[in-house]
């Protein structure tokens, strides 16, 4: 079955960038000319999801705000004869797509995150889009390409790339079976195992594509540290009723939960823009002729 739904899990405080995510949502941050949620949308959309579900808290409301129609704003550009703008502003999201906004009360966790969307997933496969992961590519998107893999052979799929041996313990780790270059089948997953005990280097990143059998296994989940309930948990209790697999994406992650990641995002995305690339090629330069002297 082709996935229709995907989830976005936004209902974090974004501390790594305050002072600016104490008024805009980390999600809401831009890469060059849009926000970062943009990116994880544009990826689901491509995949094929209709209803994206975003699990929030009741403080963020600029995330409704800018997928909602601005009528003030579109009466304006129409006036003034602003037609590209006037597209641009219509076109954040396709017509046939729709959007459901879910209310996260308490901060339990990824695992608890996902579990609030029970309600409108239902009993049928689902996507999990974390935003901070920016996945680029020039070809199919990785979430396209996780569900053409989950819809072939009718099993959960878990975005992993391989990571250095002593960074495991950043990381939820993949216990898996090679099946050929890309996939694997998961036998069990380990929550940020030191290098010396690491089942693997295969590390889990933000594109989950997720039977709906993963809601009870985090219904019984034992809450760990915090009261979290973690999707990992989840995860590693699924092998034993579906098949997982784990799928090594083509294309590039940038990890934009954190300063670093942000910077190198936009930099890779205005290398790509026609209308950038000479000038920020011309200003690293000049940056690097600086830095030599």
């Amino acid at each position: 079955m082709r996935i229709r739904k995907a989830v976005f899990p936004v209902a974090g405080l974004g501390t790594r960038f305050l002072p600016a995510s104490k008024v805009v949502p980390k999600e809401m941050l831009p890469l060059i000319d849009r926000p970062l949620i943009q990116y994880a949308v544009e990826e689901a959309v491509e995949a094929g999801c209709e209803t994206l579900v975003f699990v929030t808290n009741r403080y963020k409301h600029a995330i409704a705000d800018y997928f909602d129609k601005a009528y003030e704003l579109e009466a304006k550009l129409e006036q003034a004869g602003k037609h590209e703008l006037l597209s641009m502003v219509r076109d954040i999201l396709p017509r046939h797509v729709q959007t459901v906004f879910v209310t996260q009360h308490e901060a339990l966790g990824l695992g608890h995150a996902v579990l609030c969307a029970r309600p409108v997933i239902g009993d049928e496969p689902f996507a999990v889009l974390l935003p901070d992961d920016m996945i680029w590519n020039r070809g199919r998107g990785a979430l396209h390409q996780m569900a053409d893999i989950a819809e072939r052979d009718g099993a959960s799929v878990i975005a992993v790339e391989d990571v250095p041996r002593e960074h495991t313990n950043r990381y939820g780790i993949v216990s898996a079976e090679p099946v050929d270059e890309h996939l694997a089948r998961v036998r069990g997953v380990v929550e940020k195992p030191k290098p010396d005990v690491a089942p693997s280097t295969l590390a889990i990143v933000g594109r989950y594509i997720l039977s709906p059998r993963i809601f009870d296994l985090l219904e019984t989940t034992r809450a760990g540290t915090g009261g979290e309930i973690q999707l990992t948990d989840g995860i590693a209790a699924l092998p034993a009723q579906d098949p997982v697999l784990s799928y090594r994406f083509i294309g590039r992650r940038f990890d934009c939960g954190n300063r670093l990641g942000m910077v190198q995002a936009t930099v890779h995305l205005a290398l790509e823009d026609p209308e950038l690339h000479n000038a920020v090629v011309a200003m690293m330069r000049e940056r690097l002729a600086l830095e030599a002297n």
